[in-house]
Parts: structure tokens; sequence; C-alpha cells
């Protein structure tokens, strides 16, 4: 689930930190980048369980109506939602079950916040519209929480302030592990049982490799990459850089030199974005045009074995 977009996030974030508290012990900051992107993984797991949350919560709000029906002698609410087949997946799934059973138990921390979160599905046309479904269909069950979980889950200022008092470290994690649990959504299936797999932290051990190795490289060789930054700059007022700029384009640097593998203008492009996130509002553009003529740099120095697209004809 640590992809290398929340890998260089973090990369950037933890190399920023590293330089500006003065701390400078690399193995304590290499710890420091492994437990956050632990926590990214975390998140997962607790946004994956906040909907078997609301579905406790349904079947909580459930058995009191159904018991005032009685008493009125009206007929019994329906159990559509709280029968939902995929929720009733998540709340079997033995690694889920293992990751929630193993760590502090927030949502019951918050469970105010549980049950402002159903009331407000409860109240939504997405909400009703299954509810009125007479079909109904595993698909049906699937769909309606893919719905739910994008319009009450994905972008909720509530819930952004409930997981920022958990963990500092969720603060910028979130839109990127959102797309995660969505696609988890999408991957189960009617047959899926207690022990279909979610996804792992890691898709495999060089993306573990990846986030150790550009962080280290990134704060070992800082001079040196520097130095390229400098010598490439001669039409660049590179001493207006914020110091935002020049981490990301340390970062950049690093991974164009030491993962032979992927493409310049995928690093660059990958860099640009988090110009765009993270420092000023001119910062994309100059740190793209930074970045291009530094790679052109390098390989015609000999330092890089990498290609670049031609130029554009202006």
């Amino acid at each position: 689930m640590i992809n290398r977009e929340l890998i260089r996030i973090k990369a950037v974030q933890l190399t920023y930190a590293y330089f500006q508290n003065g701390n400078h012990n690399i193995d304590n900051a290499e710890k420091e980048l492994v437990f956050s992107l632990s926590k990214s993984y975390h998140l997962y797991n607790y946004l994956l369980q906040l909907i078997v949350e609301v579905t406790k919560m349904a079947r909580k709000h459930l058995e009191v109506a159904a018991a005032r029906a009685e008493r009125e002698g009206q007929p019994a609410p329906s159990t559509k939602f709280i029968d939902n087949k995929f929720a009733f997946q998540l709340e079997i799934n033995k690694m889920l079950q293992e990751f929630y059973d193993g760590q502090k138990h927030i949502w019951e921390d918050n469970i105010e916040y549980v049950k402002k979160l159903y009331l407000l599905i409860e109240a939504s046309d997405v909400y009703k519209d299954y509810m009125n479904d007479s079909e109904g269909s595993y698909e049906a069950d699937r769909e309606v929480w893919r719905k739910i979980y994008r319009q009450f889950i994905q972008d909720n200022d509530d819930l952004a302030a409930v997981l920022e008092e958990i963990s500092l470290y969720w603060n910028d994690d979130k839109d990127v592990v959102d797309t995660f649990v969505l696609k988890t959504i999408k991957r189960f299936d009617e047959k899926s049982n207690a022990n279909f797999e979610l996804l792992p932290e890691y898709r495999d051990e060089e993306d573990r490799e990846f986030a150790r190795k550009l962080f280290r490289a990134s704060i070992l060789n800082t001079e040196q990459y520097q130095r390229y930054m400098t010598e490439a700059s001669i039409n660049w007022d590179f001493s207006r850089l914020a110091y935002m700029d020049v981490i990301i384009m340390q970062l950049a640097i690093t991974e164009m030199l030491n993962f032979p593998n992927i493409p310049v203008n995928v690093t660059i492009n990958e860099y640009v974005d988090l110009a765009k996130l993270y420092s000023t509002p001119r910062s994309g553009g100059y740190i793209n045009g930074m970045l291009d003529t530094i790679a052109r740099h390098l390989i015609e120095s000999g330092k890089m074995m990498k290609v670049m697209p031609e130029k554009k004809n202006q």
C-alpha cells in the first residue's frame, strides 16, 4: 500500500526536518522515516475499520428503532444496511481484525464522531436510494460503500480534525491513503472470505529499500548534489530559492542518480507535483525548469547514464 508517491512525500518532509531541527543523527532520522510510513499503513487499516464501526453503530440504532416499532405496533425497520455483505466481509476479515486487535481502538474512543457520521449517511440520498432498491445484490452492497466513502469519508473536515488529534503523521497522508481504501473496496467480490488479503504494507522489498536508500543517499550526498544545482543554475537565480525547493530538488537529484530504472521525466514530474503542494505558488514551474537543466547537465558531464527527451522547438 505504501507506494512511491507516499515515500517521496515522507522523504521530502523528513529530509527538510533533518536539516531544520539541528539533530543530525541519520540513523534516528531513518527510523523516523520508517515509522512515519508505517503510520500511513495504520491509517489505511483504520479507515477500513471505520466502515465496520459505522455498521455497528447502525445496528445499535436499528435495535432502538425495532424496539420502538414493536411497542407501537409498527412494522419492523429494514435490516438491509446492517446486512450489507461487503461490510460483513470487512468485519470478519482476519487481516483487519488482527491489526485492530493489536492497536489502540481509536473509533471506540471517538464514538460520538462515528455516530455523527452514521446519522449523516442515514440522512443522505445515497443511503435512501440503497434502502429503496428492492432487488439488491452483492455489487450494490459494495457500491453503496464506495459511494459513501467518496462522499462522506474521503473529503470530510470533521474526520480530518479527528485524525489530526490522533496522529500528526496523518496530516498529509489521507489523500493518498483514500485512493488505496477505494482500490481495496473495488478488489472485494462476492466470494471474498475472512482470509481475503488486504493490501500489504509494501508492494515488495524493493519499495521498502527505495524509501531507505532515497532518504539516506540524499542526506549523505547533500553537498555534492547541491553543488550540481549550483553548476546548472548559471541562468537561474538559485540564491532566491525557498529552502523547501532546495530539498525537493535534492531528493529529485538523488532519485535520478541512484535509481537507474526510473525515467528522468517521471522523477521530474513527481517532484514538481510535490513542489506545488509544499512550496511557493511559483515553485512548480521554477523547479520543472531547474530539474530539466540539472538532468541535462548531469548527462552531458557523464555523471548520469540516462536519456532525456529532445527539447521541443520554441
